[in-house]
């Protein structure tokens, strides 16, 4: 299946692509950014982490339709990657996402995390999706109960800022239509 350019009233949506590694590079490894990602994401970033990443796995999945990623844009900076969300069919981990942070605060990812969530019901057909997230991500959390998700499970979890309480969060695709049929 050919992952589409999606959009919303302020953003583009496009599907990740090798050339997208060097803007990745560059605004990625921040503090602010990567210390609620798994500790699986290298940390330092190597100077190659972007381009090994996108190459090695996030293509391979979207070519098996196992995931599908998206580069982030404002409508009116379309050359200008400001973060990325995904799509994964993975294990409890099926939506994850970061945005620089010059552009939090604005409401931007709530816009993504929306209509991407609405093409994993309604044009991949899944019935559940959940999200993980470290507690202490009270942004990613608001996103997550904004949109009707509820938490189900907490653990500890190995982040790259260290061992912290991690939430999973759901919501079912009639759940998700109840609320934000778009």
């Amino acid at each position: 299946m050919q992952i589409p350019v999606l959009e919303t009233k302020r953003l583009i949506l496009k599907p990740l692509v090798a050339e997208d590694a060097p803007q990745i590079q560059q605004y990625y490894p921040r503090w602010d950014i990567v210390r609620y990602m798994v500790a699986s994401v290298p940390w330092p970033y190597p100077e190659d982490g972007a381009s090994q990443y996108v190459n090695n796995v996030a293509l391979p999945e979207m070519e098996k339709g196992l995931s599908w990623f998206w580069t982030l844009r404002l409508r009116d900076q379309p050359e200008n990657l400001i973060g990325v969300i995904c799509l994964s069919e993975e294990e409890d981990n099926n939506r994850g996402f970061w945005l620089r942070p010059e552009y939090q605060r604005q409401g931007l990812m709530r816009e993504a995390s929306i209509v991407v969530t609405d093409y994993w019901f309604n044009t991949l057909n899944r019935t559940v999706l959940r999200a993980p997230k470290a507690a202490a991500n009270s942004r990613s959390r608001a996103i997550s109960a904004s949109s009707g998700m509820r938490l189900i499970k907490t653990e500890k979890k190995q982040y790259i800022s260290g061992v912290m309480d991690s939430e999973t969060w759901e919501i079912t695709r009639d759940e998700w239509n109840a609320r934000h049929r778009l």
